[in-house]
């Protein structure tokens, strides 16, 4: 039975990942400091720690054969609440979890990037051969962690993932992500708000991003080290919006945004190892507002990541 440690593993992507890498047969550790609490049931052949990702000494990676690495300080303005400590943890901490793993015998290292890591881009697809041009801290350290975690990558096989907006349903539900916000805006107040509404953003729905996790572990040694985007949707927000509308039949307020980034993420990469996604935004949509409508889904603190962190302090 092989054994994944999964950082991160009571987030949002986390919550669909660890139940599916159980159903396949893997023995699971969750690392997470459960900031946002836990949503993982326990069950045979799970392990659950709380821990800070930054105590890489305290960490047992006995016998693990492969990481996903999900621990992050995440989005913009979650970084911002305090830059020093989201560069050790979006950085730093990973540098020693992926040293630590390489004098483990750990084999396997898979990073959750970000799509954002481009910047703005003005070309028609946005392939990985690119230039990085990031433009906020979060995006930033994404950066530097790639670059940090593919030195190592003549050591143990380093899978960084660019990930778009995921979007979806989750446990550890996340409303300040962009289908997830519009939807949730159309159903609890009847009117979105857009801001802007031109940029072009990659989506990709959670059930895929998580598919793609065991993906990359079933085909560890056939799918070279590299970077990799995934985001199958190119879709504007106004886009994004109008599809919400005509199932909700919600008013849209468009006003003035002063996030330039706009981008078309070209996932064919990855597609060429054989990964076929399964759903689309407009599946997510659906299914939040099947949640809603059922008394399943509700607005809570824990689902917005930055006000809840200025609400217990965690800075």
């Amino acid at each position: 039975m092989k054994k994944i440690l999964v950082t991160g593993g009571c987030g949002y992507k986390g919550s669909i990942l660890i139940p599916k890498l159980l159903d396949k047969g893997y023995y699971v550790v969750s690392l997470d400091t459960q900031w946002f609490g836990s949503y993982l049931e326990k069950r045979d052949n799970l392990e659950i720690i709380k821990s800070d990702i930054r105590n890489i000494d305290s960490l047992n990676l006995e016998n693990v054969d492969s990481i996903i690495h999900l621990a992050n300080v995440a989005n913009d303005p979650a970084v911002e609440l305090n830059p020093t400590m989201s560069w050790e943890i979006n950085v730093l901490a990973g540098q020693q979890l992926i040293d630590k793993a390489v004098r483990e015998n750990v084999k396997h290292f898979i990073f959750a990037s970000s799509g954002s890591v481009y910047g703005v881009k003005s070309e028609d697809r946005v392939t990985e051969e690119l230039s990085l041009v990031p433009i906020s801290t979060y995006n930033k350290t994404k950066m530097v962690a790639e670059r940090v975690f593919m030195s190592y990558s003549d050591k143990l096989k380093v899978h960084c993932i660019r990930p778009a907006t995921v979007c979806g349903l989750s446990p550890r539900m996340r409303l300040d992500v962009a289908v997830n916000l519009l939807t949730f805006q159309a159903l609890s107040r009847n009117k979105i708000t857009v801001l802007g509404g031109s940029q072009v953003r990659p989506n990709i729905h959670i059930d895929d991003i998580t598919d793609l996790y065991l993906h990359l572990l079933s085909n560890m040694n056939s799918i070279p080290s590299g970077f990799y985007n995934a985001g199958f949707e190119n879709i504007s927000i106004l886009e994004i919006a109008e599809m919400i509308k005509t199932k909700t039949d919600c008013k849209i307020n468009i006003e003035k945004s002063n996030d330039p980034r706009s981008y078309r993420q070209d996932s064919t990469k990855i597609l060429e190892t054989g990964f076929v996604p399964k759903k689309k935004v407009a599946n997510a949509i659906d299914e939040i507002i099947d949640a809603y409508k059922n008394k399943i889904l509700k607005d809570t603190a824990q689902s917005h990541t930055v006000d809840w962190m200025k609400k217990n302090n965690i800075k």
